[in-house]
Formats: C-alpha cells, sequence, structure tokens
C-alpha cells in the first residue's frame, strides 16, 4: 500500500530550480541598484556638507561633482545588467561611496587651498574617475570569461616586469617625494614637473597577480607536497625556493632602485598570500617573512631612505626628528589631526586637514579622521572589510583553481594596501608612500582599483553562470 502523497511544496522540482536561476540576476542587479541610489546620496550630502562648513553656502559644485558622479555609476550598473548580471551587488556601490567620500574630502582641501578650475584636485580626481571606470568598463566588455587570462600568465609577467622598470628609464622616470616610481609624460616646465604623470606599478600589481596565480596553478604540487618536516611544519626543499627567492630579490630591487617600501611590502606580501593559498603550508609564510623582516632591517641600516622612515616610526615625537627634512613632521601632524576629531570628528568643512602635507593624498585618511572622527573611520573601514570580503568570498566560491586564486590575490591587494596605508598614519607599522584604494588623490591608483573592482565583478558573474549539478530528491 503507497502511502500518502506528497504535500505540494515539498519538494523541488528541476522547473522551479530553473526559474530561481532566471530570477536571480533581475534580483541581484535590482539590489545593486538600490545599493547605488544609497551610494548616490551619501556622496552628494558629504560634499553638500562640506561646503556648508567650509563656505557657509551651497554652490553649484555639489551638483557638478555629484551628478557626474551618479552617472558613471549608474552607467556602470547598466552596463553590468548586460554583460554581467550576476555579478556581486555591493561591490560597486562600495567602490562608488568610497570614491564619492574621497572627492569631498579632496574637494575640501580645494576650496582650503583656493584652487580653482582645473588646478583643483578635486576636479582632476573626477576626470580621472570617469578615465577610471571606462577602463573597468573595457574589461567587463573584453574579458568575458576570466579563464582566458590564464592562457596569457607569461605575458602577464613581462608586462608587470616592464611597468615595474618603466620609472628606471633615463627621460622617462621621474622622482617625486624621494621615490622612483613615477613617470612622466609630455614637456618638463620650469619647475620640473610635467604634465601628466603616472604610475606604472599600480597596474604591475594586477598584471603580477595574474601571473602568480596562472603560474601557482601549475606549480602547486611541488610547491606544496615535498618537503621535510621540523617543528611539526613540512619545509620546502632548497631546490623549490627559487620562486620565492626571485620574488624577493624583485622586491628588494624596488626598496633599493625605487625608494619605495611599501610597493615592496606590497608585492611580496601579494606573491605570499597566494603562495599560502595554493599550498595551504604556513612555512612558506615564515619563509618570506623571515626573508622580508631580514632584508628590511638590513635596508634601514644601508639606505638613509629606510633609516629615516623607521627613526620617524619608532622615535616620532623626538624635536631632532620631527624638524629635519623628511623626518616625522607629516607623520605627527597626521597624528595630531586624528585626535583633533575625537569620536564624531569636527564636521565636514570644519576641521584643519590642510596643515596635514600631501592630506589630499597619502594622508588623507587623517583629514577624513579629523572632519569624521574615529566613528566616520570605523564606517570607512567597514566598507573596506566588506569589499575585501566580497572578494575573498568571490574567490573561494570559484570551481577553477585559477579563478580562486585571482580572486584572492585581487581583493588581498585592496585589504594589504589599506593596512600599510592606515598602520603607517597610525604608527602601527613604518609609513610608506602608498596610497588608500579609491579615496587618495591620484590618477594612476584610481584606475588600478577600478580594474580591481572590474576583475572581481567578472569573476563573481563567472562563478555564479557556472553549470551546477541539480538533483531532484
Amino acid at each position: 500500500m503507497g502511502g500518502p502523497a506528497p504535500e505540494s511544496g515539498e519538494r523541488t522540482t528541476m522547473t522551479d530550480t530553473i526559474r530561481i536561476r532566471l530570477r536571480e540576476p533581475a534580483r541581484l542587479r535590482n539590489l545593486e541598484l538600490l545599493l547605488l541610489v544609497f551610494a548616490i546620496l551619501i556622496n552628494a550630502a558629504a560634499i553638500l556638507l562640506v561646503q556648508l562648513g567650509a563656505l557657509g553656502e551651497v554652490r553649484k559644485e555639489v551638483f557638478t561633482y555629484s551628478a557626474a558622479l551618479a552617472v558613471l555609476a549608474l552607467a556602470m550598473h547598466v552596463t553590468l545588467r548586460i554583460v554581467a548580471s550576476q555579478a556581486d551587488p555591493f561591490i560597486l556601490p562600495i567602490a562608488t561611496v568610497l570614491n564619492g567620500i574621497g572627492i569631498a574630502m579632496i574637494y575640501r582641501l580645494d576650496i582650503a587651498a583656493g584652487r580653482e578650475g582645473w588646478a583643483a584636485s578635486g576636479i582632476r580626481q573626477m576626470a580621472w574617475t570617469a578615465i577610471a571606470m571606462l577602463a573597468a568598463f573595457v574589461v567587463l566588455v573584453v574579458i568575458r570569461n576570466h579563464r582566458v587570462l590564464q592562457r596569457y600568465r607569461y605575458i602577464a609577467m613581462f608586462v608587470g616586469v616592464g611597468l615595474l622598470l618603466l620609472p628606471l628609464v633615463p627621460g622617462l622616470g621621474r622622482e617625486i617625494n624621494g621615490s622612483q616610481v613615477w613617470i612622466g609624460i609630455g614637456p618638463q616646465r620650469e619647475d620640473g614637473s610635467v604634465p601628466l604623470s603616472f604610475q606604472p606599478g599600480e597596474l604591475a600589481k594586477i598584471a603580477l597577480a595574474v601571473f602568480f596565480a596562472g603560474y601557482l596553478v601549475t606549480a602547486r604540487d611541488s610547491l606544496s607536497l615535498v618537503g621535510k618536516k621540523f617543528l611539526g611544519m613540512r619545509f620546502p626543499r632548497v631546490r623549490d625556493l627559487g620562486p620565492i627567492l626571485i620574488i624577493w630579490v624583485a622586491a628588494m630591487g624596488v626598496l633599493v632602485l625605487q625608494r619605495d617600501l611599501g610597493t615592496s611590502l606590497l608585492y611580496f606580501g601579494l606573491f605570499l598570500i597566494m603562495l599560502y593559498v595554493a599550498t595551504g603550508r604556513v612555512s612558506w609564510v615564515i619563509l618570506g617573512m623571515t626573508l622580508f623582516v631580514t632584508g628590511a632591517v638590513a635596508a634601514s641600516q644601508l639606505l638613509g631612505y629606510v633609516n629615516s622612515r623607521f627613526n620617524g616610526w619608532l622615535d616620532a615625537f623626538n624635536n631632532d626628528i620631527y624638524e629635519q627634512i623628511g623626518g616625522s613632521y607629516q607623520l605627527v601632524q597626521g597624528l595630531f589631526g586624528i585626535a583633533d576629531g575625537g569620536l564624531v570628528g569636527t564636521g565636514l568643512g570644519q576641521g584643519s586637514p590642510y596643515l596635514v602635507p600631501f592630506a589630499e593624498s597619502d594622508f588623507i585618511i587623517a583629514s577624513l579622521g579629523e572632519e569624521l572622527g574615529l566613528a566616520g573611520l570605523f564606517a570607512l573601514l567597514a566598507l573596506f572589510l566588506l569589499f575585501v570580503s566580497r572578494g575573498f568570498r568571490i574567490g573561494f566560491a570559484g570551481q577553477d583553481d585559477f579563478g580562486r586564486l585571482l580572486g584572492i590575490g585581487l581583493a588581498f591587494v585592496i585589504a594589504l594596501q589599506v593596512f600599510i596605508v592606515i598602520g603607517g598614519i597610525t604608527r602601527v607599522i613604518p609609513l610608506t608612500g602608498l596610497t588608500t584604494p579609491f579615496m587618495a588623490a591620484g590618477g594612476s591608483s584610481l584606475v588600478a582599483n577600478w580594474i580591481i573592482a572590474a576583475l572581481l565583478l567578472r569573476l563573481s558573474d563567472t562563478v555564479r553562470n557556472q553549470p551546477r549539478l541539480v538533483v531532484d530528491a
């Protein structure tokens, strides 16, 4: 005798599954649109508060900046509906609000400095935002499947190395703030500046992330399965140390030749975390950290540039170090600014962030900390944390090893850069020359970070579109 018939809805049929899969893209994009509208309103409110706080009136710039960023973000949203309908719905709104708050603070510093027109950093940042989002649009349209990048891993390696070496080319490289990481385009002016400068190392980190992911997919077995055990951990053979030694030498080369501690740490940290994810061996992390710390300590003793960074970090309030050129003046001013902001800040447009050198670029976090307070900084850190966590989620959800490593690597680039920047400003680590992703003034960083966002969006769309076995139980 058969039992009672199952109630309707007790099991999911194949038709129901297909119907759910068809509704999912629209649901994701609608959620993204809702969050994007919220982000646009936050950006407009930030610029409005800057004007009221610094000028006591509302000017047309509030509409110029807000409308331009809103149009760009909504255009990107429409693009995603067409070419990546199942992409992650959080990445675009988070990147938009971070970009917008950065523009608001840069505009606030323009008001304090009396800069207008093309001389204003805010106008240039808005122009770079348009270029950066156009680059992200091109990535989404051209790269329809992230796996195609694996074929070009060695080309990515040569491109990355070439970009790193560009600032060392005579006549092309420019030394700015003591670091040889810039290239100048156009005729040189009387004051030594050029019409356009760009930091190719920002794009190099993306090319190297593609190469690292492709290389580690093929070399993972030899790097993870072979070696001798010591203190409960399996360490690699000497013959397998080649890759990490090559990357370490390259990182030290950046430190010595280009005088850039932050970029050196970023490249080596990127390779180290991707190596750990690929092999699962803590011994690689221990070896890598030992190599980098040893190299950094040696550089602090042998190189005056690195030595001054360490002295400013360890003894920032020493009057001799504070007053010397390249000393701790900038760091101490930034700390005073954050302290002046307290818990809730002085309010947008009502602090004195312009007292800190390079307040719109290297120290924009200190500027925001003064006017938004500790609560505002925590909110910004929460946005970065959510962005990185979505990137990690995309990476771990991937069904192919290359996509998994690439997603985690790109997300880790943002995470490590935020740590290096904020850690330097708050004296957790020595101060470096890196800038805050999406927020700091600078076109090269903005373009690179929007490309990273586009690649994560493409990865998430590919992951969701991967065929899954559906069992009608």
